[in-house]
């Protein structure tokens, strides 16, 4: 501790090594040495808790400037749905409200900031909740990478989401759905979404080769996505594919993805109403040169807003509400539930890793899995 020329006193906590070998140290100022000691101390329990920060480390770095980058490596490195939400949510919200502001001045009240914006512009409590979370996990990695950001930023509580209104389709509503898909020819893709719990991506990348009819099972082990070119402008340059993703390339950007846990990859029994749609549906189902079970009308990968609106129109030819497509694969839990199926059968078929990451050991029978498919067919009016 010293005093200076100008008068101001200066603290020096020495901090390691820099790249180039000299040592190097971390100076505070402050006009009295008494604030100066209070603000070596408080240097000091920061370096205890979130380390000695880069000294590479841009003090000046403005959250746009850093939000650029993260969305650059998350790009490289994430899923792209996943990256793609975070550029929605950074640059739509974020960027905009706080974008200005440097990292180290940030503070509790630009991260209301962020929440009011959204919630002025009339946005559900849910995008709000989103985009808190995105926003914090940001701020994390910068801390990570030796950035300084004020530890009010993070004492900002979460938000609070309003309840889900997805649920379950009425037993009396699905059972019209699957009625009318007979007449306008969905059933086969009807009966995958409420027997084999099949999200809509995975509706999607199935193909015939996944469907063993013989032992009766079908492998739902792939996802239909589409991928991000790496050059828009120049498209013979490949696609953005995050690391450690198994992919296969299709047609343009559409590829089929593997998903990254092991309980996404799942073998479902084939119960015989499944079955019987998807022999049905073979004999009559476009040509695909991927063999995709349910393809456009030319053979191409099916379009997933394509997807979304024959359900929609399914509904309404019904006459039901207009429900969203997953809520046929939360019927399909309901069900399980509703006839006593254990917990892990139903995590087993719906692909959920929440027990199973705790129960690592638990061995499904393949017959508990039929029975428990079958009942959810009965309870549906489906005859084998």
């Amino acid at each position: 501790m010293h005093q200076r020329k100008d008068g101001r006193w200066a603290g020096t906590i020495e901090a390691g090594w820099t790249s180039r070998g000299t040592r190097r140290r971390i100076t505070v100022y402050a006009p009295t040495k008494r604030e100066a000691l209070q603000k070596m101390k408080a240097k000091q329990r920061e370096i205890a808790t979130q380390g000695v920060p880069d000294e590479q480390a841009q003090q000046t770095l403005t959250v746009k400037a850093f939000a650029e980058a993260y969305l650059e490596h998350r790009q490289a490195t994430t899923s792209t749905s996943s990256s793609a939400n975070d550029a929605s949510n950074l640059n739509l919200w974020v960027i905009p409200t706080i974008g200005h502001v440097r990292l180290n001045r940030l503070g509790a009240q630009h991260i209301r900031a962020v929440q009011n914006a959204i919630r002025d512009a009339g946005r559900k409590a849910s995008t709000i909740e989103r985009v808190h979370v995105v926003l914090i996990k940001m701020l994390k990695t910068a801390v990570a990478e030796g950035h300084h950001i004020p530890q009010a930023v993070f004492a900002v509580p979460k938000p609070r989401r309003n309840e889900s209104t997805r649920g379950a389709i009425p037993h009396a509503d699905a059972v019209k759905i699957i009625a009318t898909s007979v007449r306008t020819g969905q059933l086969a893709r009807v009966l995958v979404a409420f027997l084999a719990a099949a999200r809509p991506a995975e509706a999607l990348g199935l193909t015939w080769g996944a469907i063993d009819f013989e032992r009766g099972t079908l492998d739902i082990s792939w996802q239909l996505k589409t991928l991000r070119y790496k050059d828009r402008a120049n498209k013979s340059g490949g696609f953005i594919i995050p690391e450690g993703d198994e992919v296969r390339h299709l047609y343009l950007a559409y590829h089929l993805k593997r998903p990254k846990t092991a309980a996404g990859k799942r073998v479902i029994p084939l119960v015989p109403p499944l079955r019987d749609a998807l022999l049905a549906w073979r004999e009559n189902c476009p040509h695909s040169e991927w063999g995709l079970v349910f393809p456009r009308e030319n053979g191409l990968p099916q379009m997933e807003k394509s997807d979304v609106r024959a359900w929609r129109d399914l509904c309404m030819d019904a006459g039901v509400p207009e429900y969203d497509l997953y809520e046929a694969r939360h019927t399909a839990a309901s069900l399980l539930k509703s006839l006593g199926v254990p917990d892990e059968v139903i995590v087993r078929i719906m692909g959920h890793a929440s027990i199973l990451s705790t129960q690592a050991y638990i061995h499904i029978d393949a017959a508990q899995m039929v029975r428990a498919l079958e009942g959810v067919a009965g309870r549906l009016g489906l005859e084998g």
